[in-house]
């Protein structure tokens, strides 16, 4: 009996053991750190000066160090190290020289205290590489051979992957043309690369061309052909697209299959159509009246940038346009310069003036639609414009039409001698969430300028104030508040043609 009532003593003290132990409270997440900012107001809080011509190309940024890397080609191909903890005193303190890893580096990104670099071989249709530092003491962690030309480096937003768009350009004697290709760095697998081309689409070129796609090299070869120029990824890191500009463009990549697994003609915009008015002439007394004109309009994006709304990617791009100048072939006269189709265009005598159409650099490699030797239709490079594509089909859903020719005549940062080519020709583009708005902030490389836009709705963009900057902003980058140094959000601007870098900040409400 008293074994028994032992027994009962230790259960009931065993039961009150369990019914006192507090509760395990589930993990909860950080919260969202936020600062209440008007993305209308920035302004420019710091400038630096690191050089000539080419010495400010693309920055990155590093949290953890409160670091600052840019590319730098302005004489000594490097990557300048910068102290950024107070950006009105940004200081250059270190370089990374390129000599030991090739030619000119193109592109930056950082992750997780690891700096990617994207550098072109001294031969530049040899292939080019990836090396990767640690951002702390600037040591060399890995080097990765990838293909000819890495023009753009990014990590995925998890910072499992590095990711280079390879341009492949031909010699100037295009004897010499590498295949265009994209490159996918496994960093958690000791960084082994995957280097795929778009052999899988060559059977649907016809079909490409079609709507828009552009194959127009000499020999006209299709892997060749390709040029791949910037990349976006997916929040989720398991999508990209890679902007082909001179082919008009967007492929999509399927990032854990390395596979591409889409490619989306981009079309052409109709500079003849009401919203679409553009100035053609860098001769026409100074004038920057907009007009309608017969021409259609190639996007051929550089930059591109990507976000999410209600599930579905939207894909914004700089449609820069680009010509292909080489010695054995250029693909660009004045209209002036060519025969136009009668039927087509029967006052082709006004229209060839130079106060009209006659200035107007277009493309010879579309518009001769019956093989006559005249041109039917007028192509010219770019779209003057930024545009919004669903990530998932390639359909647009948004354009800029003349917005930003229209904003930047209004702040007189219209160059109107660049009036008979690509306009202000954006370039650069970055998305970033300003207080609790998403914003876009939009580089304008011969308009010196940087165009901000609320997205809030990503099918109606909203413009919002314009920024002046260097000259020939290049690279456009977004520093969230909570990585800032100042717990703002921060806007870095790189201009190549003057190596001048300028920040910017918004008020907080």
């Amino acid at each position: 009996m008293k074994r028994y009532l032992l027994f009962l003593l230790v259960l009931v003290g065993l039961a009150s053991c369990k019914k006192d132990k507090p509760a395990t409270n589930p993990p909860t997440e950080e919260p969202e750190f936020f600062v209440n900012e008007d993305p209308a107001t920035f302004a420019e809080v710091g400038t630096l000066n690191i050089g000539e011509a080419g010495a400010a190309e693309i920055s990155a940024f590093d949290p953890a160090t409160n670091r600052l890397f840019v590319v730098n080609n302005g004489g000594v191909n490097k990557i300048d190290v910068i102290d950024f903890k107070d950006p009105p005193k940004m200081t250059v303190i270190h370089s990374i020289l390129m000599a030991p890893y090739g030619g000119a580096v193109n592109s930056v990104a950082v992750s997780n205290g690891k700096l990617a670099a994207a550098i072109e071989s001294s031969d530049k249709q040899a292939n080019g590489k990836v090396a990767v530092f640690k951002t702390d003491d600037y040591s060399e962690v890995k080097v990765i051979n990838v293909g000819a030309l890495p023009d753009m480096i990014t990590f995925s937003p998890d910072g499992k992957y590095i990711m280079t768009a390879n341009e492949g350009e031909p010699n100037t004697t295009y004897t010499n043309d590498p295949e265009g290709s994209i490159s996918i760095i496994s960093v958690a697998d000791n960084y082994t690369v995957t280097t795929i081309n778009f052999a899988a689409f060559a059977s649907k070129e016809a079909e490409l061309k079609a709507k828009g796609f552009r194959i127009f090299g000499l020999g006209n070869n299709f892997l060749k052909d390709i040029e791949p120029e910037y990349i976006t990824i997916s929040d989720d890191s398991k999508t990209a697209w890679v902007t082909l500009q001179e082919n008009n463009a967007i492929a999509k990549v399927d990032i854990a299959s390395k596979t591409i697994t889409n490619i989306f003609p981009l079309g052409f915009k109709d500079y003849n159509v009401a919203g679409n008015e553009i100035n053609v002439s860098d001769k026409d007394d100074n004038s920057m009246e907009l007009a309608k004109w017969n021409v259609k309009g190639i996007y051929m994006p550089d930059a591109i940038a990507v976000t999410e709304a209600n599930g579905i990617p939207y894909l914004f791009t700089a449609n820069e346009g680009d010509a292909r100048e080489y010695d054995a072939f250029a693909e660009v006269k004045r209209i002036k310069d060519i025969k136009l189709d009668a039927t087509a265009f029967p006052d082709a005598s006004n229209l060839q003036k130079e106060g009209k159409l006659g200035r107007l650099n277009i493309t010879t490699t579309l518009g001769d639609t019956d093989n006559d030797g005249d041109f039917d239709a007028l192509y010219s490079l770019g779209s003057r414009s930024f545009s919004v594509w669903n990530g998932n089909d390639g359909t647009q859903v948004f354009d800029s039409k003349n917005e930003l020719d229209v904003k930047t005549i209004a702040a007189t940062a219209y160059d109107d001698g660049r009036s008979d080519d690509k306009s202000v020709e954006p370039e650069g583009i970055a998305i970033g969430k300003i207080g609790n708005k998403k914003v876009a902030f939009v580089g304008m490389e011969r308009a010196d300028a940087v165009a901000v836009y609320d997205i809030t709705d990503p099918t109606k963009p909203v413009y919002l104030q314009l920024l002046k900057t260097g000259d020939a902003p290049e690279g456009v980058l977004i520093i969230p508040a909570k990585n800032s140094p100042t717990k703002k959000s921060l806007l870095v601007v790189s201009s190549e043609g003057d190596g001048v870098l300028k920040v910017y900040a918004p008020n907080t409400i």
